[in-house]
């Protein structure tokens, strides 16, 4: 593991504290006003069954969505969020080729941060599909997609990305959902060595995932988004000596990032429900995209077990 240093700054969360601060005093008195002295929880029972966060929760971070994060909640199926899906026709979008959106359905906690998910080489959203419902349940609106060509390198493929990201917040059905200063990105393959050429060109999105990530490109040191390379230890495809751990070395010192290595999986783990997958993407994506301090401790200190062949990171993130 890799020596801890203080997280570097940035530039939306330093406003973020800001606004806390400003607000504490001021709900200090509002409530001295009406004679209470903390508080009183916002009520239950929002729209389809989403909490609604208490309105001190809302001061210190105005992004948290959803309860109290568990080892349980992250590694369940399902998160708190009741959520539906539509279907995007190729034919109504540009720079990709069509995909499934899923969404929260209550917005009751106000707008969701984005995520857009790309399959790898040959292969059609529906290898990445688990991932839409997963992530969407724990408070993400996700586009799962299909590349213009199932033959497309990954530069290409991150392009794409970005561009079904821009049709998300622009244009889409759900935008209004949609915060659209908290976007990331993630790829299976080809299409996470596609997460890593979005996050490089687009610095200002929030995290990016790459799954057992496949690039001609090693030297990512110009990426200035938090990054989690996952990869596999039994990888022929991509083998981690080749790709993830190059990947993950070669990323600024100073930024926010993680290597997980999957133990005794192979290139195509992450196609398929996985838990350890799962769980720590949802903890990096809450922790920078949501900025909710309450999942690092899922991050910090470096997780361990048996599903974890090697694990380093940047701590501490706060």
């Amino acid at each position: 593991m890799t020596a801890p240093h203080d997280r570097p700054s940035r530039g939306r969360p330093a406003r973020r504290r800001r606004l806390a601060r400003t607000l504490r005093p001021l709900l200090a008195l509002a409530l001295a006003a009406a004679g209470l002295t903390a508080l009183p929880a916002a009520p239950a029972g929002a729209r389809d069954g989403a909490p609604v966060a208490p309105l001190a929760a809302l001061a210190a971070n105005p992004y948290e969505r959803g309860p109290a994060p568990t080892v349980a909640s992250i590694e369940a199926t399902r998160g708190p969020f009741a959520i539906a899906q539509t279907t995007v026709a190729a034919s109504a979008v540009s720079g990709f080729r069509g995909g499934t959106i899923y969404y929260p359905t209550s917005t009751a906690e106000g707008t969701f941060g984005a995520v857009a998910v790309s399959p790898g080489f040959t292969a059609s959203q529906s290898s990445v599909a688990w991932l839409g419902p997963r992530l969407a349940s724990q408070g993400f609106v996700v586009i799962t997609i299909d590349t213009l060509s199932v033959y497309d390198q990954p530069a290409s493929r991150g392009t794409q990305l970005l561009a079904a990201l821009d049709y998300l917040t622009a244009t889409s059905a759900v935008r209004t959902r949609i915060d659209r200063n908290r976007l990331a990105v993630m790829g299976h393959s080809m299409g996470g060595g596609g997460s890593l050429s979005a996050a490089n060109t687009r610095p200002t999105l929030q995290a990016a995932i790459p799954l057992t990530g496949w690039h001609t490109v090693k030297n990512w040191s110009s990426v200035r988004v938090p990054t989690l390379v996952v990869g596999a230890e039994n990888d022929t495809v991509a083998p981690v000596s080749s790709h993830s751990e190059p990947f993950y070395t070669s990323l600024p010192a100073t930024l926010d990032k993680a290597y997980l290595e999957l133990n005794a999986a192979s290139h195509s783990a992450p196609t398929s429900p996985n838990v350890t997958v799962a769980k720590y993407s949802i903890s990096w994506l809450k922790r920078f995209v949501d900025d909710d301090t309450r999942y690092e401790q899922f991050l910090c200190p470096a997780p361990r077990g048996s599903a974890i062949e090697e694990y380093r990171d940047t701590c501490p993130h706060s």
